[in-house]
């Protein structure tokens, strides 16, 4: 089995599921969500396992897979993974199932707030998997060229998801994530045809004598510090948009106003993840000299993200442009994290990525079975909702404090991480960031409170509590959240050597601890 092509054919099974949904008739709802159900079920088994051959003392980049697709271009269908992106994958697979569980009826009325009217069931079951499909190969891609394709892939299935089964305001929202999407991906791709004929340059010039776009290629490169930063650039602009952060952040809010609600687990819970897991591998390792120099302008924007995020969340009267708005704060976290360049900071990032998804995830899971109940999202519709549905209530306050980093939960233990690095070499930085954290307690108990405590709301009476298949959907996330708050050394055992290899080739290293008092004077006592 050392040889089977793991992650080919985790490519390949969720888009046979969305085939294999495509063909069903029309009118066979119930089969056609349980052929997707079943087809994500094999594809996150299948990871596991691959999962659990991983050698986290091992080789970088494992279960490789490398075949000549477009020779004339240099062009690999090359595929691997190291730790950062493994836990990502992982992480994609377990949502994708809980997210069709718990849509189980959102394409029978559209996921919209405002748009009662049926849509194709198979359709939006079919661009679920094919959504997936392109996730993982986005993680896994190890040839540049073959990670743009899947890049840019992943806007078809979330353009139409947004557009076809949104709010009111759909269309808006969908060609407003689309132009942003594809304008940064526009200058990714002027960067990323850039890079062939560096490579063909001598070895003399800083080249490596021949035309190739894998990754472990083009980081051997030594390429013109000028070229570089337009280069890092171009790369740059487009993961910022994906994250997103401010101020090219915009798309966000407007599109988890408008998309439906298990669909946007996947869009903030993954996707946005492209973006930093971008940062991280390609900006940091092809261009470490121009990493390091627009490192304190990053910087000030991650911390401008995540105050600016805070602040507009806490004013937010919609639910899931409240939650996106967060994703912008927390998003500010995980950049920090990355450009600290400390090997706490950015196994802090990483992680924090992971766990965002699951506490995010959960999140939106439960404001859209509440939003299916009361048929708004408006947190001046609801109050009360404790008393008459306490499961949801509880569910809801868990990833809520997971959200605001409670120690015990989750994200705590990634935004001590990336706090801890940053402010081992940008103490500045840090210092602000922690104003965050402050303000995050601030929109996710007032939101709480607003919509769970407080008298009954006459909308809410006789709200009915979770159902048997919305409690399945739910409760491996908060499960997993639990876990991950007070046992994370099994991920970060396998993160932390690709944080490591990153470091290495940035030329970084954690600062030396200071000594200070008489043991500085006098010396150590032995």
């Amino acid at each position: 089995m050392s040889d089977f092509p793991w992650l080919s054919v985790l490519i390949a099974l969720p888009l046979v599921g969305a085939f294999l949904v495509a063909v069903l008739p029309r009118e066979r709802e119930t089969l056609v969500k349980q052929v997707a159900l079943g087809a994500s079920v094999v594809v996150a088994v299948l990871t596991l396992v691959m999962a659990a051959r991983f050698d986290a003392d091992g080789a970088r980049f494992q279960f490789t897979e490398k075949y000549w697709w477009i020779k004339a271009f240099g062009v690999h269908w090359a595929l691997g993974v190291d730790g950062v992106a493994l836990v990502l994958i992982v992480l994609s697979v377990i949502l994708v199932p809980l997210v069709i569980l718990a849509s189980w009826n959102e394409a029978d009325r559209s996921g919209g707030v405002d748009v009662p009217a049926k849509r194709s069931v198979k359709t939006y079951m079919a661009l679920l998997l094919s959504l997936e499909a392109a996730m993982i190969g986005v993680f896994a891609a190890t040839d540049v060229f073959v990670f743009y394709v899947f890049f840019e892939a992943m806007l078809i299935p979330v353009y139409f998801i947004i557009g076809y089964y949104g709010g009111a305001q759909r269309s808006y929202a969908a060609v407003k994530f689309l132009l942003y999407s594809l304008f940064g991906g526009l200058l990714m791709l002027v960067a990323v045809i850039w890079l062939y004929p560096l490579s063909s340059k001598s070895v003399a010039d800083g080249g490596l004598g021949h035309g190739t776009f894998m990754f472990d290629e083009l980081s051997r490169m030594n390429i013109d510090p000028t070229t570089a930063k337009w280069l890092f650039l171009g790369f740059f602009i487009a993961f910022a948009i994906k994250a997103p952060m401010v101020p090219v952040h915009t798309w966000l809010p407007d599109a988890a106003q408008q998309s439906p609600p298990g669909a946007l687990v996947l869009i903030v819970g993954v996707l946005d993840k492209v973006g930093t897991y971008g940062m991280l591998r390609f900006c940091l390792e092809l261009f470490p000299g121009a990493a390091k120099w627009a490192t304190p302008v990053v910087l000030g924007f991650a911390v401008l993200s995540i105050i600016y995020g805070a602040v507009l969340a806490i004013g937010q009267v919609d639910l899931k442009r409240l939650i996106a708005y967060t994703s912008v704060s927390h998003f500010g976290f995980i950049v920090l994290g990355i450009f600290a360049m400390t090997s706490q900071g950015q196994s802090g990032a990483t992680l924090y990525m992971v766990n965002h998804g699951f506490s995010t995830g959960a999140l939106f899971l439960v404001v859209g079975f509440m939003i299916v109940r009361r048929r708004s999202a408006r947190i001046g519709d609801y109050g009360g909702v404790q008393k008459v549905a306490p499961v949801l209530a509880g569910t809801f306050l868990v990833a809520g404090l997971s959200g605001l980093s409670l120690p015990g939960l989750s994200t705590f233990v990634s935004e001590f991480l990336v706090i801890v690095g940053t402010f081992s070499r940008y103490r500045w930085a840090a210092v602000l960031a922690v104003s965050g954290v402050v303000l995050a307690a601030i929109y996710i108990l007032w939101m709480y409170q607003r919509t769970m405590g407080g008298p009954k709301a006459p909308a809410v009476e006789g709200m009915r509590d979770l159902t048997a298949r919305e409690k399945w959907a739910v409760a491996p996330i908060i499960a997993i959240i639990v876990a991950m708050g007070l046992f994370p050394q099994p991920v970060l055992h396998v993160i932390n050597p690709s944080v490591k290899h990153t470091l290495a080739r940035i030329d970084r290293h954690d600062p030396a601890p200071k000594i200070t008092g008489n043991v500085a004077e006098n010396g150590a006592r032995p």
